[in-house]
């Protein structure tokens, strides 16, 4: 019989992480553990990873779902939990554990330190020179795509940031994403596209709010950036409905976070009917720990992927969980030398 349950844990921001939406200093996060009764000292762990203001599952009975899935543990399976953030922490705890809880997930020979994983350079919101230095460190650090986030300062300033970068590296040298959270008004945005395609972007994320279908639609055909979808995923569950937006809107690129996206099982509903319409994706990380980042990067391992992914490291947070997780330049490997250390707060 398998006994369950969960642990609040607050991460803590080395820096303010600032988007269109919010400026966060802390994310909230809720780890699971499941194990066998009869062998306790053996227990899978995962992330829960709620994204407040984000996620389709934030509502004020959070934690009573949470305590309604360990309490019945044995009763659900993952596919039957609504909350995408749960049924990834549900999933990942269980795969832990049946691989006797080492922190393996998926198997693949990533985990032997082969074929690493491809990731962009996530640039977050700042002021302008803020922003300008922080495009300098991802380049110095070795990055060949990083990913800029706009819409949260003057859009002029944006530009002279991209002319800075077209300035000194070519598109050859150094592939650009630009990510809107939903910052353009659909009245506008393809005014803004035009100006930003001068300089020889790969993709734009979500340049308008979800849920505007017939109007992300028209960008689609229109844009002279391809377009991805982000935010426009979240809260579709039913794969009709999947493939009725997906057959709808057309865009170029869908962007997956699995603990926003179903968890696994829904991100992979997802990769096959984009598969259906032959439209791109990429898998990114959501603020996780590096508990989720590990469940994450792992299932990534098993898809047969050269693009770069969007997988941040754990700097990010000055209380991640230690591992054997590493960024070396461009690309997320694991290193069987170093290990797992989980706090005993979140066991």
């Amino acid at each position: 019989m398998l006994l369950a349950k969960y642990k609040k844990y607050n991460l803590q921001f080395r820096n303010p992480a600032i988007t269109s939406r919010a400026t966060m200093l802390e994310k909230e996060t809720y780890f699971i553990k499941i194990w066998d009764e009869t062998n306790p000292n053996i227990y899978g762990i995962g992330e829960c990873a709620i994204f407040r203001g984000l996620s389709a599952d934030d509502d004020v009975n959070y934690e009573a779902h949470l305590k309604r899935i360990c309490d019945n543990i044995n009763q659900i399976s993952p596919k039957e939990i609504e909350q995408s953030s749960i049924r990834f922490g549900v999933e990942t705890a269980l795969n832990d554990l049946a691989n006797n809880g080492q922190r393996i997930i998926f198997n693949s020979n990533w985990l032997d330190g082969y074929n690493p994983i491809p990731i962009n350079g996530l640039v977050w919101m700042g002021n302008q020179s803020e922003m300008l230095n922080r495009i300098i460190e991802k380049i110095e650090a070795g990055f060949s795509c990083i990913k800029l986030k706009i819409g949260g300062i003057d859009f002029n300033k944006e530009i002279k940031l991209l002319r800075f970068i077209r300035g000194n590296f070519s598109a050859d040298d150094l592939q650009i994403r630009l990510d809107a959270n939903g910052a353009f008004a659909p009245e506008n945005a393809l005014e803004y596209l035009d100006k930003l395609s001068k300089y020889s972007i790969h993709s734009i994320e979500q340049p308008i709010k979800q849920g505007q279908w017939s109007a992300m639609a028209e960008i689609c055909q229109k844009s002279p950036i391809p377009i991805a979808l982000d935010e426009e995923l979240i809260g579709i569950n039913e794969f009709s409905l999947k493939d009725k937006m997906l057959s709808t809107i057309k865009p170029h690129y869908i962007i997956l976070k699995p603990s926003l996206c179903g968890g696994f099982w829904g991100s992979n509903e997802w990769i096959e009917l984009a598969n259906k319409h032959s439209i791109g994706w990429w898998i990114t990380s959501a603020l996780e720990s590096n508990i989720g980042l590990n469940a994450i990067a792992q299932w990534v391992a098993t898809l047969n992927t050269k693009m770069p992914q969007g997988l941040g490291t754990g700097n990010l947070y000055i209380n991640n969980i230690p591992s054997p997780i590493c960024q070396i330049d461009d690309v997320l490997t694991y290193d069987k030398n170093l290990s797992w250390q989980i706090p005993s707060e979140i066991l």
